[in-house]
């Protein structure tokens, strides 16, 4: 790697590379700005409810009741931070939560979270996911908004010995390695996105 490359730089062309959507923003206030602004503009988890005009099961019926309203998940925020989400979701009609992400697994449109680190040389988030909600949050959005600051961008994996070394002495630990949106492929190597997780990754590179 070239040694002189600027790590932010490197990291936004790297994570653009495998799909992600990376975006500057200068505070935490523009950042839940942005999520907000993605929870109005997107139609997500528009096929959960799909359906619901036909005959349905209970359960079913509950899932469509439930899903007429938008959900944002934004476990381990700052108390301060998670209320300006919050009131920001309020305003709009939107359920903002921050636990109990297991009563969400019918849909959840947002997750917006905190990352730990960032790796330029192949555009990967690193999260600390210990926490289930945190796990549950960044897997089963349709959207996922990370929030990195840019000084916990990192060139090499190696560069992170040490912090991953802390993650993984508390037992039980998951290290989470995010590099762009949810995608597989089938046989015949037609590639799908979203299949095993978000759709779409927004990354925000946090000015600090």
């Amino acid at each position: 790697m070239n040694e002189s490359r600027n790590p932010v730089e490197l990291f936004e062309e790297k994570a653009k590379a495998v799909s992600a959507l990376v975006t500057r923003v200068a505070s935490m206030r523009q950042a839940v700005a942005y999520a907000l602004d993605v929870c109005d503009t997107k139609q997500a988890c528009q096929l959960l409810v799909s359906g619901c005009s036909e005959p349905l099961s209970e359960k079913g019926q509950a899932l469509c009741e439930t899903k007429q309203q938008k959900v944002i998940a934004a476990p381990g925020l700052p108390p301060e931070l998670f209320a300006e989400l919050e009131a920001g979701a309020r305003e709009r009609g939107v359920l903002c939560v921050e636990k109990g992400m297991r009563e969400h697994l019918g849909g959840v449109d947002i997750g917006f979270t905190l990352v730990d680190f960032g790796i330029a040389e192949t555009g990967t988030l690193v999260i600390n996911s210990n926490s289930e909600e945190l796990r549950l949050a960044t897997m089963i959005a349709e959207f996922h908004v990370a929030v990195l600051s840019r000084s916990k961008i990192r060139e090499t994996s190696r560069d992170l010995e040490a912090e991953l070394a802390a993650f993984t002495g508390v037992q039980p630990s998951y290290t989470a390695f995010v590099t762009g949106a949810s995608r597989t492929a089938d046989i015949e190597r037609v590639l799908a996105l979203g299949v095993h997780g978000p759709l779409e990754l927004h990354i925000l590179l946090l000015e600090d």
